[in-house]
């Protein structure tokens, strides 16, 4: 019989993991927000962000939460650059065209990672926030709460830049109407970039707050980009708090769908769930109909 405390052992590690897919969706559910491009290679920004946390750890004794603002401000500068330097010339190209630019891109983040830094699992060792806490009785990993506080803090952020501030606003409105934004005066380039180095922030902090509690090589984005893609649907396309209550959702149904079913069965759960939202709310949870 399992007990109790077990299951809401799970039912928190669940919600924990689940804030970690909303973080890394919003960044993904920004970009197709504000450009309607489908960013394959969001998972290598993950990636990248783990990295630099990895080697700031490794060669400064840095810790990752002490440089997870540094992380933060070099994947926004990588977005940046990425938009600027790709992204830019197909924005107005065929949707199959920006699909084979951002896998591309993902292949070659991929390649750069191997070639750099080979295909060996890595893992920060010993950060301030390891050990385990206990919560009303249930243990568990301080960096998995660290990571979900985190999380949290980072979303309620971009919830406030994109509700409270000139910038989110204009952001908004090239996201609604990109047309009726340039007669308004906002230069939709800017936006676009803005999108893009913010989308990759989001990537990069869930990375530095990964890294230290999951293992860093170069494919870890794949086990996150294809969840990600299954939250910005359930969340709504565009939308920052149905990303993070779809990530709740799908973490929770992954963890206890494993514990309570068989773990060869959890990934099945998720689409299966995503699936039956589709079916009766095609727009996603939280979406514009």
């Amino acid at each position: 019989m399992m007990s109790l405390e077990i299951l809401l052992q799970t039912l928190l590690s669940g919600v924990l993991i689940g804030l970690i897919y909303a973080l890394v969706a919003i960044g993904l559910t920004m970009i197709f927000g504000v450009m309607d491009i489908v960013n394959f290679s969001h998972g290598e920004f993950l990636m990248f962000g783990m990295y630099a946390s990895f080697w700031m750890y490794s060669l400064y004794a840095l810790d990752p939460m002490f440089t997870l603002p540094l992380t933060a401000l070099l994947l926004f500068a990588l977005g940046v650059m990425i938009y600027k330097v790709v992204i830019r010339k197909i924005t107005n190209s065929s949707m199959l065209s920006q699909i084979f630019t951002t896998f591309g891109l993902m292949i070659l983040f991929r390649g750069i990672a191997q070639f750099l830094w080979k295909p060996d699992f890595r893992s920060v060792d010993h950060s301030i926030v390891s050990g385990h806490v206990s919560i009303g009785g249930i243990q568990i990993g301080s960096p998995q709460v660290t990571a979900g506080v985190g999380a949290i803090l980072v979303t309620a952020g971009i919830y406030l830049f994109l509700t409270k501030t000139r910038a989110g606003a204009a952001l908004e409105a090239t996201a609604a109407d990109k047309e009726a934004a340039q007669l308004m005066g906002i230069d939709s380039q800017k936006m676009f970039a803005l999108a893009w180095g913010i989308g990759a922030a989001c990537a990069g902090v869930a990375g530095a707050l990964l890294s230290t509690f999951f293992p860093i090589f170069p494919e870890v984005g794949a086990n996150f980009i294809l969840i990600a893609f299954v939250v910005v649907n359930l969340g709504g396309f565009g939308s920052v708090v149905g990303a993070l209550l779809a990530g709740v959702l799908v973490g929770v149904v992954e963890v206890m769908g494993g514990l309570l079913i068989g773990p060869q069965y959890k990934m099945a759960l998720v689409l299966g769930l995503f699936l039956a939202v589709l079916m009766f709310r095609p727009q996603g949870l939280l979406g514009k109909a």
